[in-house]
Formats: C-alpha cells, structure tokens, sequence
C-alpha cells in the first residue's frame, strides 16, 4: 500500500471508529479475511476468528443500542473509555512497518480524530435526546450507520476522496465542538435548576421553643 492509501486507511478507520467501533472492526477483519481489502500486517489480528466472533456479536448489541433514546447517550459515555483508545489503536497499526515516529505520529492523530468524532456523536444524541419523541434520535442513528458506510467505501475505494472529506470534516468539527459543549453546558444548567425546583426548600420553620411558666 502506498502513503496515501495508508494515511486514507488510518484516518478513515479512526473517523469511523468514532461512530461505529465495533462495526469497523468486523467488517474490517471480515474484508481483509475474505481477502476483498488488503490490511496492513499491524491490524492482522482483525482476521482472527475470536476477532471476528466478539467483534461482530458486539457490532449487534451496538446496533440496537444506538437505536433506544437516552440509553444510547448511557452507551456513549460508558464507550468513551473504549472507543477513543482502540480508534488510536487501529491507527496505529496500519503504520506498524513504517518508523517509530511516523506510527506514533498516527497514534496521535487517529486519536485526535476518533476523540473529536466520539465527542460530537455523543454529545449531539444528548442535546437530541431532550426531546420526547423518538424518531429525531432514530435519524440521527441512521443517518450514522450511512456515514459509517461512506467512510468505508471511500478509505479503500476512494483514498483521495475521503482525505479531503475527513478534511471538511475536522473543519466543520472545529466549528461545531464548541457549540455542542454550550448546549451541553445549557441542559446540566436546566436539569441543576429543575432538580433544585424539585427539591424545593424542605426545612421547615422552626418555632422558637415555649417559655417555662414559673
């Protein structure tokens, strides 16, 4: 594979692993095991069959997870832990026989990049699910899995192509990060003050204590 199929393969495997991990990382495995995409040697474990078994079980429970309003931004958060460090990961690998400090150099910005994707996935299904209808979460979920699937098809089909999307992409993040976190910042606000109007004052007024008789 040549530079720029290897730097379209890391970036694009970070993007999408930012969205849909588990997915990434079957139908990466499952590709390069049917020899349909060459992997690099780095990420030839996601050929193996453990690989793909757990992989690919996991892929389902994602699936339908991404697909329940509010248990989705529970799913989120537990996966910031997961996703953001195996989205480096994959990065890394497909460098693994390039220099030390070019793999490093895609360790960082596969995670930079798998970050920034994560952070807006996640924090844009908070804000959409403060709405009590499900079906602005469902789209925004489909309209995920159709992103995911374009990430794909232009990091092996396209290289040049989804470089200059993934480009596009990091601008428009840049513009919408800081916008999320207001609104994020907006809705604790909005729960601390409901939660507060919940609670209310609860001591009561104490009476000041009877004088003895004498």
């Amino acid at each position: 594979m040549d530079m720029l199929s290897n730097v379209a393969l890391a970036g694009g495997l970070a993007w999408a692993s930012g969205i849909r991990l588990y997915a990434t990382v079957f139908v990466a495995g499952l590709l390069g095991r049917l020899g349909v995409v060459h992997l690099p040697s780095g990420l030839d474990i996601l050929t193996d069959n453990w690989m793909l078994g757990v992989s690919g079980v996991l892929m389902v429970g994602e699936f339908l997870a991404d697909k329940v309003p509010a248990f989705d931004s529970i799913w989120d958060a537990i996966h910031t832990f997961i996703r953001i460090p195996a989205g480096t990961l994959l990065a890394w690998g497909v460098f693994k026989d390039s220099t030390p400090a070019m793999q490093t150099a895609a360790a960082l910005l596969g995670g930079a990049l798998v970050s920034g994707t994560h952070l807006a996935k996640s924090g844009g299904r908070a804000l959409i699910n403060t709405s009590p209808e499900p079906f602005s979460n469902w789209g925004a979920s489909v309209g995920e899995d159709i992103s995911w699937m374009g990430i794909l098809y232009l990091m092996w089909q396209h290289p040049l192509v989804l470089l200059i999307a993934l480009g596009i992409f990091i601008l428009l993040l840049l513009w919408l990060l800081p916008k999320i976190l207001r609104g994020l910042r907006a809705l604790w606000r909005t729960v601390q003050r409901f939660r507060g109007a919940l609670g209310g004052d609860t001591t009561e007024e104490r009476l000041p204590p009877p004088q003895s008789l004498r």
